[in-house]
């Protein structure tokens, strides 16, 4: 396999870890908080990350100046993951990955603002595109709908994660470790959702226990798995592969759960899945394509 493969064979495992991940949540059901859920899931990647750095002899003490960059890429990522947690606790399996998966969009309006980025014709285009398909899976004609607001949670998650991305981006411009940005993040959202999951705490049945447990090892391998995917081949050739966790998330959820989207939903996922599939081709076209 060539390096390329490899890293579209990473980006698949990754999506099916975090589809596993959220299918975990909704398994877990709604008796369960979000906070004791998101702990479950930020304490396994705190773990490894730890592990990682430790057999890696990396530094933990942060480069001059990126405290503040590592603090606000927290606190967004763990704002982000309770909203994310709560969409999929609530929302059919597929609207809450899809709606989670507008982080990149909103990640170019953020970078206009926080790294003076300049978008491109097609970045905007395919924001516009993007957020007119979040508006057909929110549908905010259907106010009085029970899935309005986790709607708009989930689009809140993908702006709140969009926002985190564009710190680490930031981050990684100032020369930051990424396993220590990765380390940060999961200390920071251990020990955030610690008091809130004791406050609200709720004894899980044998069963609840062991989907919790997998909420945090589909995380994991999610995060084992996009980390080595983006050694394997930059971002341009491979990224669009992600999407297919959207896929795994629905098959999952009409497994499972007799999930059905309906016909505006549907095509909300084909408006930002395509918006996301023609920047990848812009990308590559105007990009030189590895050959290793």
């Amino acid at each position: 396999m060539t390096n390329r493969q490899k890293g579209v064979t990473c980006v698949l495992l990754e999506a099916l870890g975090f589809s596993i991940m959220s299918t975990a949540i909704k398994l877990t059901g709604e008796r369960i908080p979000v906070f004791e859920k998101a702990l479950f899931r930020n304490l396994v990647a705190m773990i490894f990350a730890f592990i990682v750095m430790k057999t890696g002899h990396e530094s933990f003490r942060p480069k001059k100046g990126n405290l503040t960059g590592l603090f606000m890429r927290s606190i967004f990522g763990t704002l982000g993951i309770f909203c994310n947690f709560y969409a999929c606790s609530v929302l059919l399996l597929a609207n809450a990955n899809m709606l989670n998966k507008l982080a990149p969009f909103f990640s170019i309006i953020f970078s206009i603002f926080l790294l003076r980025e300049k978008p491109q014709k097609v970045q905007i285009l395919g924001v516009i595109i993007a957020f007119t398909g979040m508006l057909c899976i929110v549908q905010p004609g259907e106010f009085a709908s029970g899935d309005f607001v986790p709607s708009v949670i989930g689009a809140l998650g993908g702006a709140s994660a969009g926002f985190a991305y564009t710190w680490v981006r930031k981050l990684g411009l100032h020369g930051e470790n990424g396993t220590l940005i990765v380390f940060f993040f999961s200390v920071f959202s251990t020990f955030a959702c610690l008091p809130l999951a004791i406050m609200n705490y709720v004894q899980p049945t044998a069963t609840e226990l062991c989907f919790l447990v997998l909420t945090g090892l589909g995380a994991m391998m999610g995060q084992v798995f996009v980390t080595k995917a983006y050694y394997y081949a930059p971002a341009r050739e491979i990224s669009v592969y992600d999407y297919t966790q959207v896929i795994f998330a629905g098959f999952f959820g009409w497994i499972l759960f007799g999930e059905v989207p309906d016909a505006l939903s549907v095509l909300g996922y084909v408006l930002i899945i395509g918006a996301g599939v023609g920047m990848y081709l812009y990308n590559r076209r105007h990009a030189p394509a590895s050959t290793s």
